[in-house]
């Protein structure tokens, strides 16, 4: 098959939907098939895979000058149809997203969507009513998904938010992404990494993520303090980068933390299992996640897990087998870490029952899932069959724009905007 990835950020970027894209792409070639990856152009970056075409891109000064996509790219145009793909798979539903489902429609072609964020949650980035701010995320997503034969979902919890909010029910699959079980088989010396890193005998507490809001960090720093108080030669590593790092650590300096709380930073990815290997207990405080994909790495890892039970982890530990899920509250999160460490014999059966399971989540059979996903949709298009959404919501009226203080669709003038903002002097 050939296979197109249309996905809004892609390496140098690092993120959860970055390396899901990376990771099936590389076990979908592994089966056979020909993936192309159309992203953001990146500067100063020297492309380390072949068959990756890059729109141009503003790089906002926020988080590494994160970049935002421009799907405008004449090049692009005229190379899609010479590729004779089999179906075009979109990670985002903006911006690239809407240019991979004008694309598919142009050359006829199935067209596959995964959905991979719970959108609203990120809805505090735009600074108007977030009751309204909700509503149109909720018509946009309705409306697109709607142009699409297949919708891929990486967890249960996914799949019924899209039963609950848009009557989703058909033409959906749960595909969680996989993790390559290779770095995993083979443990490092892990006690010579902890000395190498100055840890020493101390207990080490470990969390991997993307330094931002919506990850609940604060809530991870506030019950790691009350383990600290209650245990001795506690360390707690957080491995990751984002906007919310200054704020983390003014938030360790006020609760007396701070020289017992390490930010190293974004970690290159065949170095975190050294990191969780070293570990003695994997802690996650988000409630936004759509799977759990370093949880299952931490699982790899040998490492067992106390987590608040929010979407995503929930999908992948269950209580009192691989970890233990708490309610949202510092106090619980730090009680359940406390039981974990001081029951040898639990915190033993709980890693042994998380490494069994993360064994299940294997990338290629993931991959194979994905491929007929591809050919359903393939079907399913010649079949004229596309996703229903239950409540029909009309994308953003005039009406809409005008209680979001929009003259008109943003998405739709984008590449206007653009072209005049390249015109200037």
């Amino acid at each position: 098959m050939y296979i197109a990835h249309y996905t809004n950020t892609y390496y140098p970027v690092v993120s959860g939907v970055v390396r899901s894209v990376s990771a099936f792409r590389q076990a979908l070639t592994d089966l056979g098939h020909t993936v192309f990856v159309f992203s953001q152009h990146a500067s100063q970056y020297e492309e380390q895979e072949p068959f990756v075409f890059r729109y141009p891109a503003i790089e906002l000064p926020i988080h590494n000058n994160f970049p935002i996509t421009i799907p405008m790219s004449s090049h692009i145009d005229w190379l899609l149809p010479l590729l004779k793909l089999d179906v075009i798979h979109a990670h985002h539903p903006f911006l690239l997203g809407q240019t991979a489902a004008k694309k598919a429609e142009e050359l006829d072609l199935p067209f596959v969507f995964t959905f991979h964020t719970r959108y609203r949650d990120y809805s505090h980035y735009i600074s108007l009513n977030q009751t309204i701010v909700k509503e149109a995320i909720d018509r946009w997503l309705g409306v697109f998904m709607q142009q699409c034969q297949h919708i891929v979902v990486p967890s249960d919890s996914i799949r019924d938010l899209l039963a609950d909010l848009y009557g989703v029910h058909e033409h959906v699959t749960v595909i969680p992404t996989g993790i390559d079980l290779t770095p995993y088989l083979e443990p490092p010396d892990s006690r010579q990494f902890r000395q190498q890193k100055g840890g020493g005998d101390d207990k080490v507490l470990i969390s991997v993520g993307r330094l931002a809001k919506e990850k609940n960090w604060h809530l991870l720093l506030d019950a790691a303090a009350v383990v600290m108080q209650a245990i001795p030669n506690i360390r707690l590593v957080i491995l990751g980068d984002g906007e919310e790092r200054d704020s983390l650590q003014k938030r360790a300096q006020e609760l007396g933390i701070a020289e017992r709380v390490e930010l190293p930073g974004s970690v290159p990815f065949a170095e975190v299992p050294k990191h969780l290997f070293a570990a003695d207990l994997f802690c996650f405080a988000s409630v936004t996640e759509t799977q759990g994909l370093v949880t299952l790495e931490a699982m790899a890892a040998d490492l067992p897990v106390v987590a608040v039970a929010g979407s995503g982890t929930s999908d992948v530990i269950t209580h009192e087998v691989e970890g233990l899920l708490t309610e949202n509250n510092a106090q619980a999160l730090a009680q359940a870490i406390i039981r974990a460490l001081q029951d040898d014999d639990l915190r033993q059966s709980m890693r042994e029952a998380a490494q069994a399971k993360a064994r299940t989540y294997d990338m290629k059979r993931q991959a194979q899932r994905l491929t007929a996903v591809y050919e359903q949709a393939i079907a399913d298009k010649k079949a004229n069959r596309y996703v229903q959404v239950d409540r029909q919501k009309p994308l953003l009226t005039g009406h809409w724009y005008e209680l979001l203080g929009l003259e008109e669709n943003p998405f739709h003038s984008l590449p206007r905007q653009v072209s005049n903002l390249m015109q200037r002097d």
